[in-house]
């Protein structure tokens, strides 16, 4: 498998396509329109990871300025069943990291679900540490 690595430019059919059919490979839950695609490819520097015509790894870097320094995020992070274990998640976060340098952070964060080992190792072996904190959510209507 020979992957390659692009920042998402444009939210054509294609890429609304590679988020409808990974997405959900990451959260069940997760309903995926044209829209959402467009807003995120918008406002965020978003990852492909193609090997040849196909998208097989999607990766949402957010960057944002505080008074601190300038901040990141990792987010949605997903690749295809079928390509996992091939290098592509090391690939797309070592990108989001060259990235997030160029663009001044200072930090660059992202969570990830216990159970979720194999990702966990991943960003272990990509130099991220466990923080303790709590982690706080409300939902909002």
């Amino acid at each position: 498998m020979t992957v390659v690595i692009e920042i998402v430019r444009e939210a054509g059919d294609e890429v609304v396509a590679a988020f409808g059919r990974l997405l959900p490979q990451l959260s069940a839950g997760a309903a995926v329109d044209a829209d959402a695609v467009r807003r995120v490819v918008a406002a965020n520097t978003v990852l492909a990871a193609r090997d040849g015509d196909t998208v097989v790894g999607l990766l949402t870097l957010v960057t944002y300025p505080l008074a601190s320094g300038v901040r990141a995020r990792i987010e949605d992070v997903v690749v295809d069943e079928a390509a996992r274990g091939r290098g592509v998640g090391a690939a797309l976060t070592e990108r989001a990291l060259e990235l997030s340098r160029e663009a001044g952070a200072r930090t660059v964060d992202l969570t990830s679900r216990p159970e979720r080992a194999a990702a966990n190792r991943l960003y272990e072996r990509a130099g991220f540490h466990r923080r303790d904190t709590v982690v706080y959510r409300v939902a909002l209507p």
